[in-house]
């Protein structure tokens, strides 16, 4: 399984509450609802809604996110993202449309003072 491969994948119309824990990467196109822990990356499908805490290495956001998101490598916010609450990472890529409602914390102790 190469590194980029997708793990596991919660599709549109799945509804999930609870924790998760994974390693490689992860799809989210339904909605989630609590603590997602990973060093590895979380993808958020264009209609997906998360409502938590998030501690992953990379985040690439397409859909929702609602509550803190610590990223330690970086976070990819795509035209049709959202993010509601507070960003802890070292590097943050917006495209243009993108959106931020909250705080954000960058450098390489942005995200040492969230765990």
């Amino acid at each position: 399984m190469s590194k980029d491969e997708i793990n596991a994948f919660l599709g549109s119309g799945t509804r999930y509450q609870g924790q998760l824990n994974f390693q490689g990467a992860v799809r989210i196109d339904g909605t989630f609802t609590g603590e997602i822990t990973s060093d590895g990356t979380l993808i958020v499908g264009t209609d997906a809604i998360i409502d938590g805490t998030l501690n992953v290495g990379q985040l690439v956001l397409s859909g929702t996110v609602n509550g803190e998101v610590t990223a330690t490598r970086k976070i990819v916010i795509h035209k049709t993202g959202i993010i509601n609450g507070t960003i802890r990472t070292p590097a943050l890529i917006m495209e243009d449309g993108a959106r931020i409602e909250g705080e954000v914390h960058m450098g390489a102790d942005s995200t040492a003072t969230a765990q």
